[in-house]
């Protein structure tokens, strides 16, 4: 299948400060669900916080999943102005947003995969971690 994602030679601009952009969107994912989990906490009494790991990543997994599937970016890319475009350039389907947060979980569950990821958004043409370019998609600004 043809990749038929901007061309970074040649459409540069889909991809100019993309690194930074995708770092600070993490950080305002991470906060959002750390939020959402302790706020659950809160409601059950504190029973949540003993299993709070599995909440953690549960609550993850559904935020970064139904964000993903329904605009093609979570709220920390949006708010980045970035979002995800699978292989045919078209936005990610339900099917695909569910694949790339597994693999992004998983990615963030080891060290040196996650490394490798980093060194990927950093030095890469079309700046995709280890988990964009198994399922082929890529982070790109969002066009006008």
């Amino acid at each position: 299948m043809p990749n038929a994602l901007p061309d970074p030679d040649y459409d540069h601009a889909f991809y100019d400060g993309v690194p930074a952009k995708r770092f600070f969107a993490w950080l305002v994912d991470v906060i959002i669900v750390t939020a959402i989990t302790f706020t659950l906490g809160l409601f059950t009494l504190s029973l949540l916080w003993w299993v709070w790991p599995l909440v953690y990543i549960t609550v993850d997994l559904v935020y970064r999943s139904a964000t993903i599937a329904s605009g093609s970016a979570t709220l920390g890319m949006r708010l980045m102005n970035i979002e995800l475009r699978g292989p045919t350039g078209a936005r990610l389907s339900r099917g695909e947003a569910v694949l790339h947060t597994v693999l992004f979980m998983v990615a963030m569950g080891f060290v040196l995969l996650q490394l490798i990821s980093i060194l990927m958004i950093a030095l890469g043409a079309r700046h995709q971690g280890l988990h964009d370019l198994l399922i082929g998609s890529a982070a790109i600004n969002r066009p006008r």
